[in-house]
């Protein structure tokens, strides 16, 4: 049974998808950071970069948006700057994808406008796409003919898998509602940027889009005032629609359905595998590198046919993992080196078959003369491990601190630079015991010496500071 639970909080918003007690995909939302992924802005430029094609955009956010305007077909400099904007000017832009990192949000000029079964796109001149997983050629001929009745000259659609045989009549209830945000474009005209002209960004309502399908069987919310918004979308209770429920239980929702503690692991850097074999999966600003390893494996019975078991397993769990934890961009998966052919191709077919399970556009592109096996993942919001962690201030985000060598090695340049070069000749150093004791050396011994040879006076203050983190306060001996 595929469940969605819906855990909100004063402060915090979950998103799970359930599939037999199984945790498949997760997502975090704080008020503070907000997902600003479909939202409608008008925008003022803040720079060009004509050489790009680009231009960064003030919406109101923390961090300049970058919008593309160029056109990456065309084949003179005449046609790449028709479209060029000046520093100051208002544009209507949609937010593509959010910002991550040092890097702003993406922004673009097409707009969407996604719906349960239709993702109405205004600007596409009756262009009408149909899933490809709808097959039937009576059923894709039957949606053509509704959509080409209600849609204006002017406007396109593509029709998601999820609207596989609903009516009429549902799909003209959608399409006045998505009409609707395509009219708020206009009052755009007459705002002074930056300022949100369409928002798209409540985390509940939007997983009740995403989700909403035949598969999905029941969606659980844990907030009143949610459950009545969703209740009163005619979209659940009915023939042939999943069910709501509210959870009033004392036990919390993730606990109350087993999910709580899968959820707490999702962030585990090792992640076993039923063969005893293990991943290694690591986040980089630049790409994602899953290692897979025999771990408990090796040594049982043949080489060849333990190093292929393992790696079929790890196909499955990388592309859960991918999944669960929204890993995104360039993923790099090193498998155990294989020297059959016919092995390698074997890990390749089952990792496409477990990514083809994926809502999010997944491509495994192959593997390289390295034996590395490239998957390019489409990036929609930032990955669980960024929602769930902050940058740790002792090592800032790099997950390594400072040899101690190398810290005390620090000090004490710091220390023999005070008195050789300031009118300082007292020196307070404040770090936790096992720092004050490598900065002084053996028995004391280096900070004797600097004291003889400088005259100057150095006073040791034990602290409950981090590891590799410390002070030094400088006064002048009277």
């Amino acid at each position: 049974m595929k469940r969605v639970l819906m855990d909100i909080s004063a402060d915090l918003t979950r998103i799970a998808l359930a599939e037999d007690g199984e945790l498949k995909e997760l997502y975090y939302e704080s008020k503070r950071e907000e997902s600003l992924v479909g939202n409608v802005y008008a925008g003022r430029v803040a720079n060009v970069m004509p050489n790009l094609q680009a231009a960064f955009v003030d919406i109101g956010a923390e961090k300049n948006g970058y919008y593309y305007y160029g056109n990456a077909r065309a084949v003179s400099d005449a046609e790449k700057n028709s479209a060029r904007p000046k520093v100051g000017d208002t544009l209507l832009l949609q937010v593509e994808k959010d910002a991550v990192g040092t890097k702003g949000a993406v922004l673009t000029g097409h707009f969407s406008f996604p719906g349960k079964f239709l993702v109405l796109l205004p600007e596409e001149g009756g262009e009408i796409g149909i899933s490809r997983k709808i097959t039937d050629s009576a059923e894709r001929a039957r949606i053509r003919e509704i959509l080409t009745e209600l849609l204006p000259a002017d406007c396109g659609a593509i029709v998601r898998t999820n609207g596989e045989g609903k009516s009429r009549e549902e799909f003209e209830r959608e399409w006045k509602q998505l009409w609707a945000k395509c009219e708020r474009l206009k009052t755009g005209e007459f705002l002074k940027p930056p300022a949100l002209i369409s928002q798209e960004n409540h985390p509940v309502k939007r997983a009740a889009r995403d989700f909403y399908g035949a598969d999905v069987e029941e969606y659980v919310v844990n907030d009143s005032e949610s459950y009545r918004e969703l209740l009163e979308s005619g979209d659940f209770n009915g023939k042939g629609q999943p069910a709501l429920r509210l959870h009033t239980d004392a036990i919390p929702l993730f606990e109350a359905y087993f999910l709580e503690s899968q959820s707490e692991k999702a962030l585990d850097e090792h992640v076993w595998l039923k063969s005893g074999g293990f991943l290694v999966i690591e986040e980089t600003e630049a790409c994602v590198v899953i290692d897979v390893n025999t771990g408990k494996a090796a040594g049982r019975g043949d080489l060849q046919k333990t190093i292929l078991k393992t790696n079929l397993e790890a196909a499955e769990e990388a592309a859960k993992q991918m999944r669960l934890r929204n890993l995104s961009g360039i993923i790099i998966i090193d498998f155990i080196d294989m020297a059959d052919t016919a092995a390698q191709k074997e890990v390749t077919q089952r990792l496409k078959k477990a990514v083809a399970k994926d809502r999010i556009k997944t491509v495994v592109v192959g593997m390289t003369e390295l034996g590395l096996m490239q998957v390019t993942r489409k990036k929609t919001r930032p990955s669980l491990k960024r929602q769930m962690t902050t940058k740790c201030r002792a090592c800032d985000g790099s997950g390594r601190l400072p040899s101690i060598e190398w810290t005390v090695t620090r000090m004490r340049r710091e220390a023999e630079s005070v008195f050789a070069h300031t009118i300082y000749n007292e020196l307070t150093v404040q770090a936790d015991k096992r720092l004050l004791a490598a900065f002084a050396g053996q028995d004391g011994a280096w900070k004797t010496a600097l004291e003889e040879k400088s005259g100057g006076t150095i006073l040791l203050k034990e602290s409950e500071m981090g590891f590799g983190q410390y002070a030094m306060e400088k006064r002048k001996k009277k």
